[in-house]
């Protein structure tokens, strides 16, 4: 008969982190992994992943460990049954082969193909959860799926190419509207800054502010705060602070001053002009 995974119980919330001064609030809390079953069996994590569908899991143990049914091991994958390690023969799934992550058109296609697929995770201590690392899949499945794969490589290949070029295209002229209010709010800062600032705060992938929601808005806190972490960096002596050991709020403390008086000579001319004026610029 065949064996099924274990059910997944429903997660429990994480408790939100404290915010760090001057970020803004903690985030909300996120599901969790279901407390108690991983390290029963030893998978070295806190519990079954959540988050990669209601199906069959397969897990890669960071510690050595037998399968509860043969006693065979150490196992490399195993299936939690009944809180107990099973072996992919004892849980019937020792006739898919493994493809691991990194090939996203051959993974999707395998899944497509094959008419039982089954995600396998491993616990990353550092981040605190289950990454998945890749895929089970029939045998037969797999070889259709890379015959699939080569047949359009070309094809694919050309639609990369033209995404890739889109997107630089679009990230190019973000910069140039990131650095075009950062002109508008801050007049005396230079524009070769101007367009430095929006290129390194708008960069994709980075996790930056100009990548944020408010970033992409450009909205005036995220431009003000581009410029300011500019500012810090790069006309104060902050990262020497850093570098002699003192602590990164005490540095700010010190350079503080600094900071508001390029930030106020910047935007001078345009207090002046919405003064002469009398509408904001």
């Amino acid at each position: 008969m065949a064996s099924a995974a274990l059910p997944i119980p429903e997660p429990g919330p994480v408790p939100a982190p404290a915010p760090a001064p001057g970020i803004g609030p903690a985030p909300a809390p996120v599901p969790g992994p279901a407390p108690g079953i991983g390290s029963a069996v030893g998978t070295g994590g806190p519990g079954p992943a959540v988050g990669f569908g209601a199906g069959l899991l397969v897990v890669q143990p960071l510690r050595r460990k037998h399968c509860a049914g043969c006693r065979r091991g150490p196992l490399s994958m195993l299936v939690l049954e009944d809180a107990a390690p099973r072996c992919l023969d004892c849980a019937d799934l020792g006739h898919l082969v493994y493809l691991p992550r990194g090939d996203t058109a051959l993974t999707r296609r395998s899944r497509e193909e094959s008419g039982l697929s089954v995600v396998v995770v491993r616990f990353n201590r550092r981040k605190g959860r289950y990454e998945r690392e890749g895929v089970l899949v029939e045998e037969a499945a797999l070889a259709r799926a890379e015959e699939r794969c080569l047949a359009d490589a070309e094809a694919r290949r050309r639609r990369r190419a033209r995404d890739a070029r889109l997107r630089s295209a679009q990230d190019a002229h973000f910069a140039e509207l990131f650095a075009a209010e950062i002109l508008r709010l801050f007049p005396g800062c230079p524009a070769d800054r101007a367009r430095g600032i929006a290129a390194h705060a708008s960069l994709r992938g980075s996790g930056r502010v100009g990548r944020s929601a408010a970033g992409r808005a450009l909205s005036e806190a995220a431009v003000v705060f581009a410029v300011r972490a500019s500012v810090r960096h790069v006309d104060t002596p902050y990262d020497r602070l850093l570098m002699s050991g003192v602590p990164r709020y005490e540095a700010r403390r010190l350079i503080a001053a600094d900071v508001e008086t390029l930030i106020r000579t910047w935007g001078e001319d345009r207090d002046a002009r919405t003064a002469r004026d009398g509408t904001a610029a």
